[in-house]
């Protein structure tokens, strides 16, 4: 069964739990710059939103490599960057339509969630489950027909 990350912004606090654990899991530091996940902070209306790669079916960072250097992990579904091959020209950074692939000074190459290989390290850092780790096939419909129906309601 494959699992994939739910992310329910109105349970964010903002804390940055999840960039922090992200950055010291794949970076070795603590720096919410070198996070793969990242918190959107709408400053008007002081909501927070954290959003990363949403694994996609028809992946366009994984077709527009010329190199072939992301791939589908069979273990987690994820779409991983194979660092040893990746040239870091960039192509997937621009194809992916979210901006959840992210390109890396430090190394040349390109990064982007791959699910810390199944134990996501945002989702155990977050202290109000803003972030959880859920069978893929619970992520999100329920969630969009309860705010389908709360729409019709106000209208």
């Amino acid at each position: 069964m494959l699992k994939a990350l739910q992310l329910e912004p109105e349970k964010c606090t903002g804390c940055l739990q999840c960039e922090m654990a992200c950055s010291y899991e794949n970076e070795g530091v603590f720096n919410p710059s070198k996070s793969r996940i990242k918190v959107f902070t709408f400053h008007d209306e002081g909501r927070f939103a954290p959003y990363t790669c949403s694994q996609c079916s028809e992946a366009w960072c994984l077709h527009a490599c010329p190199v072939e250097a992301i791939v589908v992990n069979e273990k987690t579904g994820s779409k991983d960057v194979i660092e040893d091959i990746c040239v870091g020209c960039k192509v997937c950074t621009i194809a992916c339509p979210f901006g959840t692939v992210n390109y890396n000074a430090d190394s040349g190459k390109v990064i982007k969630c791959d699910l810390c290989g199944g134990e996501p390290a945002c989702a155990e850092a977050c202290p109000t489950d803003a972030i959880t780790y859920v069978d893929a096939d619970h992520t999100g419909l329920e969630r969009m027909r309860a705010h389908a129906a709360q729409t019709v309601s106000k209208s």
